[in-house]
């Protein structure tokens, strides 16, 4: 839960905010209760669109032990965020330009790294460090699956939070977990389903599962917020195992229109 974060780093978050405030960049956290529910590779072409919309986007791979955003992007990065951890490279050593215009990467390191040595807080000098720069629109972090005290301070950093999940039942159940953590600290949360051929079947579901919060008496302030859903397609495995992604490639498919919908949501919804 959000309030097992320690004291420091709420202290050092709040600081982060006011040292920030003058900088440009918002911060859009992309997260999922549960994992395999496609969360990366949204991530990955949620980017290019936002980028295709006028923003200048960078990618933080927050996902610990998973990290595979170089994979989708099919770049080799010199640094990784390990390597700034270590002070071993500046922040600008660690940035890797992509293919796609106005989308840049710090890629992420495998899990047995990080274990050598403590993670607490190391998200939050690298966010801080990235907004400091007041040169990207967006700072787009992927964050792990579930709700580590690594995601949670990721999402007590971020301005935005989308979760993406499915309608399997497992997911659906991770994803109320998450709805009741996230409502403690933030105001509202955006959710995306993927994997999804009808539009109708998340606004169902999102129905229900705000009747649940509500009869649990959860924030009443608190907003979850559904904006759209991707179908499943083989286009998108098709373009994941060629190191590409599906909304450059296949820009009039089913599920670059749908993903299309939900950036343009997204935009609407951001602060």
């Amino acid at each position: 839960m959000f309030n097992n974060i320690s004291t420091q780093a709420n202290k050092l978050v709040s600081l982060t905010r006011r040292s920030n405030k003058k900088s440009k960049t918002k911060v859009l956290s992309i997260t999922s209760g549960k994992g395999g529910v496609g969360k990366s590779t949204l991530s990955a072409n949620i980017a290019y669109l936002l980028a295709k919309n006028g923003k200048n986007v960078i990618i933080l791979d927050a996902d610990i032990g998973l990290a595979n955003l170089q994979v989708l992007f099919n770049i080799k990065p010199l640094n990784t965020i390990y390597d700034y951890i270590k002070n071993s490279c500046s922040l600008e050593e660690v940035i890797s330009p992509t293919m796609y215009k106005n989308v840049s990467l710090v890629a992420g390191a495998s899990g047995h790294q990080y274990t050598l040595q403590n993670s607490s807080m190391i998200f939050t000098r690298i966010v801080e460090d990235i907004i400091s720069l007041n040169r990207y629109d967006i700072l787009l972090i992927d964050t792990g699956a579930g709700i580590s005290q690594e995601v949670q301070e990721l999402l007590f950093l971020s301005d935005n939070i989308l979760a993406v999940t499915t309608t399997d039942p497992s997911a659906l159940t991770d994803l109320y977990a998450l709805i009741k953590m996230v409502s403690i600290k933030k105001d509202k949360l955006l959710i995306c389903f993927n994997y999804t051929l009808k539009y109708e079947t998340g606004a169902a579901i999102i129905n229900s599962i705000i009747k649940l919060a509500q009869k649990n008496k959860l924030n009443r302030k608190f907003m979850v917020q559904y904006i759209g859903n991707v179908s499943e397609s083989k286009t998108i495995s098709t373009t994941n195992r060629l190191r590409k992604l599906f909304a450059d490639q296949f820009k009039q498919d089913s599920v670059t229109i749908e993903l299309e919908l939900v950036v343009d949501n997204l935009i609407l919804y951001m602060e």
